[in-house]
């Protein structure tokens, strides 16, 4: 469903994102974001907070049209740089042989007087054919180079594929279907001039996730610089300046500890097998509240056994009867961020459900089953060795316990209908 706005010609990407949050009734946690989206193309991208949405709107078919979805990715290699670069695609890593610190990284892509250069092996499609070639890249502030001699940087070797100044990076997002590229990785550099043909896409291949955030990334830092900083500053000193005014409260994930309450006075639980167990007696003192809530009996015509069964169809971490693949899609969509999480009915099992995670850029799935214990039916995705009475338990009890899972559910998949 589409949703008409009116939009002033100096209107940010970022102001309209946040127009849309409040004609949404949405939750502005600074992770939405604007996305350009060919469909014939099969293209899209996730366009910058400073960026004019008119002048966007004026390179674009009629075809195209705006996305409004989340981006937990969108500023997160400015949190966690080395896992965007790895030393092996940094030639300043490469040629001093030594690690670069975190900060030194960032600066140097951020400083118009350095000269950082990803480099490394990507797929490109040739001109006027279906064929792929194998080269060796490099990706720097002119441009996106290709070697035509080996691993060889020297000028005479290098040829000009992209400019970076008159172009913007896209996600191919039917690559193999409409490309018939070579992996699942693909990505595109598409002239600002491009309206629509094919002939003047430079479309790529990776050979992971990790290699194409890398060359994408890498991209969007040359092109925007500082800018990108800028826009990823904004947000905190607003959050800054709120918490002038209201009570402090860390919602650090580093804050939050085991504690022990049996005692006269709380402790601070050290042990990691101990801080299990606790977490694990946590999973069994709910089961038991609930229970006992149960035997006092509710006035409500709904048996608390049908409203377990159906509670979770309200929350924005619930997808439904989706595909794995299409699990999959959303995910990418939304950011590949530690945490980054969903719930699905399961597609082998019509009474169990799946929950789908991103830890470290990979995908995960984990079935969580339904066990009976006393007549009475709860959720478990461990062998029933911690049990929950609905699915909203037990997403709550993993958002501050990691469990069996590799990492906390931090960031839900949200689907907002515009």
């Amino acid at each position: 469903m589409g949703k008409v706005v009116e939009i002033p010609a100096d209107m940010t990407v970022r102001d309209l994102c946040q127009l849309l949050v409040y004609k949404s009734h949405c939750v502005d946690d600074n992770s939405w974001a604007l996305v350009e989206h060919h469909p014939l193309l099969g293209l899209e991208r996730c366009l910058e907070d400073h960026e004019l949405v008119v002048q966007v709107q004026t390179s674009m078919n009629s075809d195209s049209r705006f996305l409004f979805r989340k981006n937990y990715a969108k500023y997160e290699f400015f949190r966690n740089p080395l896992t965007f670069f790895p030393e092996h695609m940094v030639a300043w890593c490469q040629e001093t042989n030594r690690t670069i610190l975190p900060s030194q990284l960032l600066q140097n892509f951020l400083a118009t007087n350095s000269c950082p250069e990803i480099q490394g092996h990507l797929y490109v499609k040739e001109v006027g054919r279906k064929s792929w070639k194998k080269v060796y890249m490099f990706l720097r502030r002119s441009g996106l180079y290709c070697s035509t001699k080996g691993t060889s940087k020297e000028p005479r070797h290098l040829q000009l594929l992209a400019d970076i100044e008159d172009s913007n990076i896209f996600s191919a997002i039917t690559g193999k279907k409409q490309h018939g590229a070579p992996t699942d990785f693909a990505f595109c550099i598409k002239p600002n001039k491009c309206r629509g043909e094919l002939k003047d896409l430079r479309v790529l291949c990776a050979e992971d996730e990790q290699s194409r955030t890398c060359w994408m990334t890498a991209f969007r830092l040359f092109k925007f610089g500082i800018l990108l900083y800028q826009n990823y500053k904004i947000p905190l000193q607003r959050k800054t300046l709120l918490s002038h005014f209201s009570a402090p409260r860390s919602v650090s994930e580093n804050s939050l500890v085991a504690m022990d309450f049996s005692g006269r006075i709380g402790r601070v639980i050290e042990n990691p097998v101990e801080a299990q167990s606790a977490a694990m007696e946590e999973g069994h003192a709910w089961r038991k509240r609930t229970q006992r809530m149960n035997v006092l009996g509710s006035h409500s015509p709904l048996h608390h056994s049908s409203l377990n069964s159906v509670i979770h169809l309200t929350q924005l971490w619930f997808h439904g009867r989706i595909t794995r693949e299409e699990s999959h899609r959303i995910v990418h969509q939304q950011g590949q961020v530690d945490g980054l999480f969903l719930l699905r009915v399961s597609q082998s099992n019509p009474k169990a459900f799946v929950l789908t995670l991103c830890h470290h850029q990979k995908i995960k799935h984990f079935q969580i089953l339904p066990c009976e214990e006393d007549g009475q039916i709860f959720f478990s995705l461990d062998d029933g060795a911690t049990k929950f009475t609905d699915l909203i338990q037990l997403v709550e009890f993993y958002q501050l316990n990691r469990g069996v899972l590799p990492c906390k559910l931090r960031h839900p998949c949200t689907v907002v209908a515009l």
